[in-house]
């Protein structure tokens, strides 16, 4: 009997040892291969892919335009406001990008413009104290190249064209002169009662050409640029050489959706 029992526990053994071995197995640790492309010099960097995309944002911020004249009646003065508009940005290969939109510019400025007197008999000062409010709509057409920095940090760069269409600029003008002054302005033609200065004496149409750059993280951007007046705003100029630009500095602040 006893026999028997021991045929029986060897036979038992001798089936399991398959299966003990394989365990065993198991608990042997994985052979690791090092991964040599990490630090191999050759290996190229990943290609970016370029997907087709419009990004659309929102912007405002504060504008100064400063009105340069030569040989014109009207006093330099510097308008200073906000304009807040839309933009939609068409994605380029290579981090470059299209924008287009449309801003609205509420500007207001002040300047005094003193005169000679031309009559004998007064002895007070003359001036003209002018009060300018000035609204416009804006047309960019900008080429925008982007330096990724770090994670969802980049930095930027932009040039291009843009159209300021002139809607009204009221002269809301207060005038200290002497009658024999005020009948020689008027007779040569220079306003002294408060008028829209787009009625007949500048041009509606003012092209620029603007230089910028600025930071972007996420979908937020802070972005600054100056853009240089291009055309002479002078509708009908009463003298030879008359010519009026108008050049303007901004920063503001934008939303993409």
């Amino acid at each position: 009997m006893v026999m028997r029992v021991e045929k029986i526990i060897v036979l038992l053994g001798l089936c399991l040892l398959p299966f003990i071995g394989i365990q065993a197995e198991d608990r042997k640790p994985e052979t690791q291969i090092a991964d040599n492309t990490f630090f191999d010099p050759t290996r190229k960097p990943k290609e970016e892919s370029y997907h087709f995309s419009i990004e659309y944002r929102i912007e405002a911020g504060y504008v100064q335009h400063e009105q340069r004249t030569k040989n014109l009646s009207y006093p330099n003065m510097f308008l200073h406001g906000g304009r807040i508009g839309a933009t939609f940005n068409f994605i380029l290969p290579m981090h470059f990008s299209l924008q287009t939109g449309l801003y609205y510019t509420l500007l207001y400025g002040k300047n005094t413009q003193h005169w000679r007197s031309m009559d004998a008999q007064s002895v007070q000062e003359e001036y003209i104290r002018h009060k300018v409010l000035e609204h416009n709509l804006t047309v960019p057409v900008r080429v925008y190249y982007t330096i990724p920095v770090w994670r969802q940090l980049r930095l930027f760069v932009y040039t291009g064209p843009q159209l300021h269409i002139g809607l009204a600029e009221n002269d809301y003008m207060q005038t200290h002169l002497s009658d024999g002054t005020k009948t020689w302005l008027e007779g040569e033609g220079i306003p002294t009662e408060p008028y829209d200065r787009f009625s007949d004496e500048l041009v509606r149409a003012n092209i620029q050409w603007g230089l910028g750059g600025g930071i972007e993280w996420d979908r937020y951007r802070l972005q600054s640029g100056y853009d240089f007046g291009l055309n002479n705003l002078v509708h009908h100029p009463k003298v030879n050489g008359q010519h009026m630009w108008e050049w303007g500095w901004f920063v503001t602040f934008s939303y993409r959706f």
